[in-house]
Parts: C-alpha cells; sequence; structure tokens
C-alpha cells in the first residue's frame, strides 16, 4: 500500500463458514468496483483467525485520498455493499467498521499484514499479482486439502473441462490457441499428456484382482483330487491313441518311448526326449548372429540369447510382457519429439519452432490416448451390460476412423495448407509414423527381453 495522508476506512465482515464463498464473490466484485474510484487510493482484502463463534473474517483495507472524501464513500459503495450483504445473508453476516490513519497500521494482528506471507509483494486484493497466492493466512482445512488435490476433476469449469472438450470435438482446435496466446484457460500440454496417458494404462492394463488381489477372496477352483482324476483320464485317453496308432503299424513301439505330463497349458507328451508340443527350443550357435552389425552381435551373445530364451519359456513369455508394457510409456515419449522432427522437414516454410511441431503432437497423443480409453471403456460396458457383440465393435471402428480423421483436420487447422497438400503430407506423416512406432516398440522390447 502506498504512503498517503488520508484515512484508512477498514471494513471486517464476521462470515458463517457456509456462506464463506459466496461472501468472497460479493467482496472481490466490490474491490473491482471501488478501485476504479478516483476517491480511492488503494484497497486490500485479507483474512484473520476465526473468531470465538467459529466465524471467518475478511477485512478490507480502502486507502482514502483524503478526508473530504470520507463522508460521500462511506455513505455511497461500503454502504450499498453492506446492505446488499443483510439483505441476502442476514444474521449469517456481521459488518464492522472504523476508520485509521496509516500510522495506526502498526496495531493490526500480524496476520492481518498487507504484504503477501509467501513472497512479501504487496496485496491489492484477494490473490497476489507477483505470485499468485490467496491473501488468507489461516490453515487450510482438509476439505481445501482434497479440492486443491482433485479442483481440477471436481469443478465443472475447471482448466480439465474446458481443454478435453476442444481436444475431443475441434480437431487442432487446441494447438492453434495455444500458438496465438490463449493459455491460461487450458490445461498445460504435457501434464494433459501425463494425465490422459496414465488413465489409458490403468484403464487398460490395471486388474484390481491381480494388484489388489489381497482385498479379494479367492475363487473356488478344482480341488487337487479332481486335477488328478484329469490327468489320469487325459493320459489314459493318449496313451489309448498310441496303443491304436502302433496296432495300425503308423508308428514303431520299439522306437517310440513316450512320457506324459498335465499342466496349466494342457496335456505334453515326450517322444525321445523332445516334448511334442513344444514350438522350439534354445539351441542357438554362433551362426544365428554372424549376420548382426558388429555393436549389435557384440550385445546379442549366444549365451544372452540363450539365457532370455530359457527365461521366456519358463512363464511362456509373461515376465517379458511385462516388462514391455513398463517401456512402452517411455517409447511413446521418445516417439513424440522424432514424429516433431518429420513435421518439421514436412512444413520447411511453415516458419515453426521445432517446439511448435512437438506441441501439435503432444496434443494428438492426448487425443490418442484419451480415444483408446473411451474405446476400452465401450467394450468392458458393453459386456457388462449385456449388450450385442456388434453394437461395441461398430463403435470402436468408427472411433479408429475419427481418430484417422482427425489427425488430417487437425493439420489443416494448424497449418492451414489445401486439402490436396495436406493429404499428401498427411500420407508421408502416417508412414512414417508407422515406421517409427514400429522402432520404438521393438526397441522397448529388446530392452524388455534384456531385463528379464
Amino acid at each position: 500500500m502506498t504512503s498517503h495522508s488520508g484515512p484508512i476506512y477498514e471494513v471486517t465482515f464476521f462470515v458463517a463458514p457456509d456462506i464463506a464463498e459466496d461472501c468472497e464473490g460479493r467482496i472481490e466484485e466490490h474491490v473491482r468496483h471501488v478501485l476504479q474510484d478516483p476517491a480511492v487510493a488503494d484497497c486490500i482484502v485479507f483474512a484473520r483467525d476465526p473468531d470465538d463463534q467459529g466465524r471467518l473474517q475478511q477485512v478490507c483495507l480502502h486507502s482514502l485520498t483524503g478526508d473530504d472524501v470520507l463522508d460521500d464513500f462511506m455513505d455511497g459503495p461500503c454502504s450499498e455493499l453492506e446492505a446488499q450483504l443483510t439483505a441476502e445473508f442476514g444474521e449469517q453476516i456481521e459488518i464492522r467498521a472504523r476508520i485509521l490513519r496509516e500510522d495506526q497500521l502498526a496495531t493490526l494482528m500480524p496476520e492481518a499484514s498487507p504484504n503477501c506471507l509467501n513472497c512479501g509483494a504487496r496485496l491489492k486484493g484477494q490473490y497476489c499479482g507477483t505470485c499468485g497466492q490467496r491473501s488468507r493466512s489461516r490453515l487450510i482445512s482438509l476439505w481445501e486439502l482434497i479440492s486443491d488435490a482433485f479442483g481440477d476433476l471436481l469443478e465443472i469449469d475447471s482448466r480439465l473441462w474446458q481443454t478435453l472438450l476442444p481436444l475431443l470435438i475441434r480437431p487442432g482446435r487446441l494447438t492453434a490457441d495455444y500458438l496465438q496466446g490463449k493459455r491460461a484457460r487450458f490445461m498445460p500440454p504435457f501434464r494433459m499428456y501425463l494425465v490422459l496417458s496414465l488413465l489409458f494404462f490403468i484403464v487398460a492394463f490395471f486388474d484390481p484382482r491381480e494388484e489388489l488381489g489381497l482385498l479379494f477372496e479367492p475363487e473356488s477352483g478344482v480341488t487337487t483330487e479332481e486335477e488328478a482324476a484329469a490327468t489320469s483320464d487325459a493320459a489314459e485317453e493318449a496313451q489309448e491313441v498310441i496303443d491304436e496308432l502302433t496296432e495300425q503299424g503308423i508308428i514303431d513301439e520299439d522306437e517310440f518311448a513316450t512320457e506324459f505330463r498335465v499342466d496349466e497349458n494342457g496335456l505334453r507328451f515326450t517322444i525321445d526326449g523332445e516334448t511334442a508340443d513344444e514350438d522350439g527350443n534354445c539351441d542357438i550357435d554362433q551362426s544365428d548372429v554372424e549376420d548382426l552389425p558388429g555393436w549389435l552381435a557384440r550385445r546379442l551373445t549366444v549365451e544372452r540369447m540363450q539365457r532370455i530364451c530359457e527365461r521366456t519359456q519358463v512363464d511362456d513369455g509373461r515376465a517379458l510382457v511385462d516388462k514391455l508394457l513398463d517401456n512402452i510409456p517411455a517409447a511413446l515419449i521418445i516417439l513424440l519429439p522424432l514424429m516433431a522432427f518429420v513435421l518439421k522437414a514436412l512444413y520447411p516454410l511453415s516458419k515453426r519452432y521445432y517446439v511448435e511441431h512437438l506441441l501439435f503432437f503432444v496434443h494428438f497423443h492426448s487425443f490418442f490416448f484419451l480415444m483408446l480409453t473411451l474405446q476400452i471403456l465401450m467394450i468392458r460396458v458393453g459386456f457388462a451390460v449385456g449388450m450385442p457383440e456388434a453394437i461395441p465393435i461398430v463403435i470402436v471402428v468408427v472411433l479408429s476412423f475419427y481418430v484417422a480423421a482427425y489427425l488430417f483436420v487437425s493439420m489443416r487447422r494448424v497449418y492451414g495448407q489445401g486439402r490436396i497438400i495436406t493429404f499428401l503430407k498427411y500420407i508421408a506423416l502416417l508412414i512414417a509414423y508407422t515406421f517409427g512406432f514400429m522402432m520404438t516398440m521393438l526397441a522397448a522390447l529388446a530392452i524388455a527381453a534384456f531385463s528379464i
């Protein structure tokens, strides 16, 4: 607050907690109004600790230009605010006022400092103009902690919902607005990308019964006796088939030896020391890696490849798949800057910086994750409610075509070129994207294989 010789008109509002938000809105509107009054040099609002009755205290300090304007100001804006609040909230609010001089500000409580408690800047309203922190000094409540954590999800007019709507139904609009400087009302691009990608991986790959198995009772299954009986029956049936083939002379009993075992994959039998239903073996020799580049051959040694093969066969590749799923988010993040280079090459005369092309793909990947999430949810909901199988499939196909059309329309809107030239660049981008996606997935698979 600037130094001057005029009086300070202090108004204190004692507000019931359930009307605090509405009351704060009225006070903020009042502050904006009086700051346009030439009789007011400055106006700040701050909070004090609740009083003995649990009422919140909001203090508004009006710094006037001189004593000659005091009476008119008290009968004007302040009187109007008091009448409005009293008529609307009745006994839920109490208003007290007094006149101070600047040298009397030292008598205010420390919590009522006109400076921001975070950065020390002078306050001119409910929020600090330097760091953005609210001017309240009381401890936050549990509800405020929850609101801060999930505010974007719980508030209809939050930046999350204002971002998702144009992201879904207005291809390229979000990127174009962001590049034009319209950014404050939208969620930051990379934060949105991380939120939507995390949501997708949770919906797609998180299995509560597997990850939180402690919270679920075990499902009833076959007993040990039933398993033994099933094994015995399968072995007898297999032996009958072999005996029949032997009698018909198709196989030679003297040269044929077999052993049976039954596991979760079904019946397995070994013929002359080899398992008949295995797709292959792990016999890898030096000739398998001779044609590889030198830098790769030094890493893909015969011993290492054989160890990977054996570990993959132990659990039918489950560990490999888990590692691959862990690597996919990082692979997709690496794909973003690579595709931005492709866009930079496709639009050399656009005069756009590399980071602007990167922003385009951040928004598109965010949209892509959102559509994949919706497709998975459509399928699961359809099966859960007994919907005909064809309906979710048709919806998924339609959404897939929408994704392809979305990319084309986004390119037209952001880069502003005609349909034909945009279509040619669209085809080139799809080819490059497919190749880049395959390469990043193969790299993710290789890293997963070497980490099991």
